[in-house]
């Protein structure tokens, strides 16, 4: 059996990383995704680097698995007309141009939605298509600048920080692949498709989840806390005998347990600390009292007790120790797969598991442009015109 989204027919014009890390998922689910990419050299991604692998970037493998890639230059008439034929034939449409591109280049939904009107059309931008923003150029560190991440990540010494990650694009194309399903499931039933408006910005502050919410009730703003919780205490990480460690409890009933653990029971009785409002209240006071204790034995040590304890705890592993994690490894997270450029690569696979359908990694990143005379034969094209097509630069 295939999977969830087999006989969905996805054209991907997006590049970097939102659009594509939200076509990679459709296809990881049995979608049949056709990346297109300029005739110059493709996603921008395929030079990001290093490091590379036989010329083969890292960063594009990342996001481009169960795909198939044509390269068209949609400036020209012929390479718009190669778009609109494959519209006819696809259920979803994604882009990430800048707002107002897909309507000089001609491809805007009101013009591809005559052709097609079942199509699902999914734009993807840094501030949405209408408001005051709308043009400006967004991308992740910005987002995360305006968005208010980085005023509540790092501390008081590092002052406002960005996550590890391009964090906005991750969230952003979650979102987007969420929109699609929904369409697509909504079209079943109407039988026309609609407009997807995504951006960046959205997507990044409908993320402050209770950050935001406390912020809305309260009226104050929130500070950075680094690896602190705003609303639960003891929820952060705390230095042990040979390293850090996370504890995050989550209830009182944790909490008792931790201090009896510890050997420190009576913590759990004072006043100030015999509920997590109080112990937010009083985290100066609190949190002292157990980073000392927890100074007195090893990360192993304590791990091992916690968990016996079914208190919720973890080591802080660089990224080195994931591919040998026990857990991870019985997830079939990691896979490796064949490329015919840069040979065997690895990679994280799917973390959707579905009993009956389940996501693959069924085909390796494509080298650009690998698939167009493919995809044109499939369109009627002929040897001699998808010959004269290369040779005008038109693909």
């Amino acid at each position: 059996m295939g999977g969830a989204l087999k006989g969905v027919k996805v054209l991907d014009l997006s590049r970097v990383l939102a659009g594509p890390y939200c076509s990679m998922i459709l296809g990881d689910l049995g979608a049949e995704v056709v990346k297109v990419e300029t005739p110059d050299g493709g996603d921008d991604t395929r030079t990001w680097g290093p490091p590379f692998q036989k010329g083969v970037s890292a960063y594009y493998l990342c996001a481009n698995r169960n795909k198939k890639s044509i390269t068209v230059n949609l400036k020209s008439p012929e390479g718009k007309d190669i778009i609109k034929k494959l519209v006819k034939e696809s259920d979803v449409i994604i882009h990430n141009f800048k707002t107002g591109t897909m309507e000089r280049l001609g491809l805007c939904y009101e013009t591809l939605k005559d052709i097609h009107p079942g199509i699902i059309f999914c734009s993807i931008t840094g501030f949405g298509e209408t408001g005051p923003y709308k043009n400006l150029p967004g991308y992740d560190f910005i987002i995360q600048a305006m968005s208010g991440f980085m005023s509540i990540t790092g501390d008081k010494d590092t002052g406002p920080q960005k996550t590890g990650l391009a964090i906005t694009d991750v969230l952003t194309g979650l979102y987007a692949c969420i929109g699609i399903q929904a369409a697509l499931f909504e079209r079943q039933q109407s039988g026309i498709g609609q407009k997807l408006d995504i951006a960046l910005y959205d997507s990044a502050v409908s993320a402050l989840i209770n950050v935001a919410s406390n912020f809305l009730m309260s009226g104050q703003t929130p500070e950075p806390l680094g690896n602190s919780h705003p609303n639960i205490v003891p929820y952060q990480t705390f230095q042990t005998k040979d390293s850090e460690i996370v504890i995050a409890v989550g209830n009182d009933r944790q909490f008792t347990a931790l201090c009896k653990l510890m050997g420190m029971a009576e913590l759990a009785e004072d006043t100030r600390f015999s509920t997590n409002p109080k112990r937010v209240e009083n985290r100066e006071v609190l949190v002292p009292i157990l980073q000392k204790r927890l100074m007195e034995a090893s990360s192993d040590e304590w791990i091992g007790a916690f968990r016996e304890n079914n208190i919720p705890c973890g080591p802080i592993q660089t990224i080195n120790k994931l591919e040998n994690d026990p857990q991870l490894q019985a997830r079939d997270i990691f896979h490796s797969i064949d490329h015919p450029t840069a040979g065997k690569v690895r990679m994280i696979g799917s973390p959707l598991k579905l009993s009956r359908t389940p996501a693959a990694v069924r085909y390796y990143p494509p080298d650009a442009g690998e698939h167009t005379n493919e995809v044109l034969m499939e369109l009627g094209y002929d040897e001699d015109l998808i010959g004269f097509l290369k040779k005008n630069n038109i693909i």
